[in-house]
């Protein structure tokens, strides 16, 4: 038996060595081929909202219903249904431009400190800007996101203002933060939606980096910066810094804040904004009160309502998986399972 269980952990080794060289390669695969695949390389996928509201309303309805009176319903559901489809036809071949019903497109926007997920909010305006409607459509953003880079920021902010320029009504709805450059994209939108306790504001500009300048004096390390042009490098990591350049790299601050707040008022004209842009944020309720959001609602309720009276749709830019990266996760599921199953071969050999 022991010579069985040494066999087995062997074995268990080599297999665990094997899949982990297969991660490693597909890994390596994978990176290589994102620095040479196209921007373009993913789909736009729609998800109708009504279908998922519809679905789950009637599911709890056959729930809680006793065997018989549950026919009865189902049955009068698919009568139901077989009338709607029938109508839903009729309007169709009389022109569907014309009698169809309003339209919700609703996008949701995840940010990140770059805000990574920029080029998918793109693609999906772009995709809504082909098709809607200025005079019956409109245009919501589920925006999550505590800020980040100002230029990152500033660059989504200017997708969200290609919905406004189009003259879509456009609103942000938020469920927990949209803070700093989270703040800048709410701002652009026609209405800004809060649940109470989401967190709003933060118009501010920071910027902190450590310096080892005196670490490395103190070891006779020399760290050499050269530059061309006065202010091409104002504060440094290791260099040693200078108070005229701090003081140009906190004139830059100020500018920074200068633009942010010109841009909130912009948008928002009824914020007191020498109120608000200090660096501070507001739950929901109090936003409501400076101005910063114009109504207390969590998206969910935000889009049943609209379920009521529009067709509601869910859209999102989703990129495809390499091969290599298929590959990687399933090696990767492989490796655990093996390990897994071979720990508790070995536990079971032992105690036999």
């Amino acid at each position: 038996m022991e010579v069985l269980a040494e066999y087995g952990l062997f074995l268990a080794k080599l297999i665990t060595f094997a899949v982990a060289a297969l991660v490693v390669i597909a890994m390596a695969m994978s990176a290589a081929h994102r620095a040479r695949q196209e921007e373009d390389e993913g789909e736009i996928q729609v998800v109708r909202v009504n279908d998922r509201v519809r679905e789950t309303r009637e599911t709890l309805e056959a729930s809680i219903q006793d065997e018989g009176a549950r026919k009865h319903w189902l049955k009068d559901l698919r009568r139901k249904r077989k009338k709607e489809k029938k109508e839903a036809g009729s309007k169709a071949a009389k022109g569907s431009e014309e009698a169809r019903r309003k339209r919700l497109y609703v996008v949701d926007f995840q940010g990140d400190i770059k805000a990574s997920q920029t080029g998918s909010l793109r693609r999906c305006v772009s995709a809504i800007l082909s098709v809607a409607d200025p005079q019956r459509d409109e245009v919501v953003v589920r925006l999550e996101s505590g800020g980040g880079m100002v230029h990152s920021y500033g660059y989504a902010a200017a997708q969200l203002d290609r919905i406004r320029q189009r003259s879509l009504p456009l609103t942000a709805s938020i469920d927990k933060v949209a803070a700093s450059g989270g703040y800048m994209m709410a701002c652009v939108a026609d209405r800004i939606v809060a649940s109470p306790f989401a967190i709003l504001g933060s118009i501010g500009v920071v910027a902190q980096l450590p310096n080892f300048h005196r670490l490395l004096k103190r070891n006779d390390v020399d760290f050499e910066v050269l530059t061309a042009g006065e202010y091409k490098r104002t504060l440094t990591v290791f260099g040693e810094n200078t108070d005229k350049g701090r003081k140009k790299f906190r004139d830059d601050l100020e500018e920074t804040h200068k633009l942010f707040k010109q841009y909130v008022s912009e948008h928002r004209p009824a914020v007191d904004i020498d109120r608000v842009a200090t660096g501070e944020y507001w739950f929901g309720r109090q936003a409501l009160e400076v101005n910063l959001a114009d109504e207390l609602k969590t998206s969910d309720e935000l889009l049943m309502d609209a379920c009521n009276d529009r067709d509601v749709f869910l859209v999102r830019y989703e990129k495809r998986k390499t091969l290599p990266e298929k590959l990687g996760l399933t090696a990767a599921t492989v490796a655990e399972s093996v390990f897994m199953k071979g720990f508790e071969w070995l536990r079971h050999s032992r105690y036999q």
